[in-house]
């Protein structure tokens, strides 16, 4: 990709994900030379509660970069920068003076603190929130676990007022572990996600602070996705490696997908399922109870973004894999749905912790509906994958709304739709996904583009990797997916779709 190569020529990612951590070792042409990956347990101390041990997380961040360096016989020498990829709003405290955490991590799929949501929107912050951090009030976000933290634990509330703790997503937590505590800090796209950070100017709020009573002695500094982290503690890799690239998954998955223009799109379909549109320098609010975000920041400018989140993607068929014991892998789904009653009209709403984008309710519940004596599990495993494809159908045309842009005319305009994540992998989802739309779909030819976001950051940085008009004409193509389903059968199953999670809405009222 370049001409003339600084050495070392390599950058490692570690890709800190919700049930796995992943770490890949790119040559300088952004190239996977070697990976290692390693799944942790998730940790349900009850119904709607989402748990991370910390030092689980650490230790396989640190265990996988190791065994990926190890895999590709390089050592540290050979790493020109390291970059960093992480679940967001997953949120730890921890002692500034052991690094020692004070709780388990509490994930982002975590609903603990829906009450306290509840009580803000009543009080009528909504606007506000909105206003200043593109975000709705939902438990989804840090800013609420925070203040549940340090609610919980004794004195915890006294030691963080008093600059003895520190708080931080995982990234925060990655790099002060790596840097041996000498860093304190988190890139904008993170900082964009805590209900904290006013992304218009990409600095803390001193207001939201106050709302959510949380004490400005916690927080890290705010730094750009591409940008310096320190370096490494020589023990921990062979030798020192500087932390030049730092970005939250959603949004490095889009700088993977090479999504810089725009008006471009992607999608990410793993536990759950993250849709972002990049709208460039201007942040735009959403008229559609979609998210603004921080998309990248470098050299102190900011790229923004609009999202849809899904709660549940790959977790729906975790559920049937785990749950009802009615599959043996994920992998099965797919020939199960190809093979299924195409007659039947059966739903599933997967609202395990709730509905995200555009719904934002928390008390939503899981449902089935159209079930039959015929339905088997070929049925509810094709329910299971379609309900990805309409969940995205419901974000996308919210997103084009705002976007000033209805959902034929983005058809006619053949607006392609990039997808990346475990999901993508299934050939029966992602046409499901094209027919639904009314778009193409491409799927690459690599697809961990979150990794690859997190590595170009960090490449570019370092001045391995060109700029992103350079890098986006090395974005190769696996399959692109076309639209191959009638208008009146897309739309005859949406409006099934439709009355079901009417009903799963419902429940709430019950």
């Amino acid at each position: 990709m370049t001409s003339s190569l600084p050495s070392p020529a390599h950058v490692l990612v570690i890709d800190q994900g919700t049930t796995s951590t992943r770490a890949i070792v790119f040559d300088q042409h952004l190239r996977p030379v070697a990976q290692a990956q390693e799944e942790f347990p998730q940790i349900y101390p009850q119904p709607g509660w989402v748990e991370h041990n910390p030092e689980t997380l650490w230790a396989t961040a640190l265990g996988t970069a190791r065994a990926a360096l190890g895999k590709a016989r390089l050592t540290a020498s050979g790493i020109a920068a390291l970059g960093i990829a992480n679940q967001r709003e997953t949120t730890l405290i921890w002692e500034r003076a052991s690094g020692r955490p004070i709780h388990n991590a509490v994930v982002w799929q975590d609903r603990r603190t829906a009450a306290a949501c509840d009580r803000l929107e009543r009080d009528g912050h909504a606007e506000l929130v909105a206003e200043r951090t593109g975000l709705r009030i939902d438990p989804y976000f840090s800013g609420t676990k925070i203040g549940w933290i340090l609610d919980q634990v004794p004195g915890a509330r006294m030691r963080a007022a008093n600059g003895e703790l520190a708080f931080g997503t995982v990234d925060s937590f990655l790099v002060w572990r790596l840097t041996g505590g000498r860093v304190h800090a988190i890139d904008a796209t993170n900082a964009s996600r805590t209900l904290l950070c006013d992304i218009r100017s990409g600095a803390w709020d001193p207001e939201m602070l106050r709302l959510l009573d949380v004490p400005a002695a916690l927080l890290p500094e705010i730094r750009d996705s591409a940008g310096s982290y320190g370096d490494t503690l020589p023990d921990l890799l062979g030798g020192s490696v500087a932390i030049r690239g730092v970005a939250g998954d959603q949004q490095a998955a889009l700088v993977g997908q090479c999504c810089f223009e725009p008006g471009t799109i992607k999608a990410t379909y793993g536990t759950g399922g993250f849709i972002l549109l990049n709208t460039g320098t201007v942040m735009k609010r959403s008229r559609h109870r979609l998210l603004s975000t921080i998309a990248w920041q470098r050299k102190g400018r900011r790229h923004y973004a609009l999202e849809g989140s899904i709660f549940s993607a790959g977790a729906a068929v975790q559920w049937l894999r785990d749950g009802l014991g009615l599959v043996e892998s994920s992998a099965e789904t797919g020939r199960l749905a190809e093979s299924a009653d195409p007659a039947q009209q059966v739903y599933l709403v997967p609202a395990f912790t709730g509905l995200g984008a555009p719904h934002w309710n928390s008390q939503a519940q899981a449902l089935v509906t159209g079930i039959t004596r015929g339905t088997t599990k070929k049925e509810l495993a094709r329910a299971t994958l379609e309900s990805v494809g309409y969940q995205t159908r419901d974000l996308l045309a919210a997103m084009l709304a705002d976007d000033g842009v209805d959902a034929e005319a983005a058809a006619r305009e053949r607006r392609v739709f990039r997808v990346d994540g475990g999901m993508s992998a299934s050939d029966w989802t992602m046409q499901f996904l094209a027919d639904t739309l009314d778009l193409p779909v491409d799927r690459p030819a690599f697809r961990e583009t979150t990794a690859m976001g997190a590595g170009y950051l960090a490449g570019l940085e370092a001045g391995l990797y060109p700029e992103p008009d350079a890098f986006a004409r090395d974005w190769k193509l696996d399959r692109r997916f076309v639209p191959d389903a009638s208008a009146e059968d897309r739309d005859r199953r949406y409006r099934g779709w439709q009355r079901a999670v009417r009903l799963a809405l419902a429940t709430d009222d019950a």
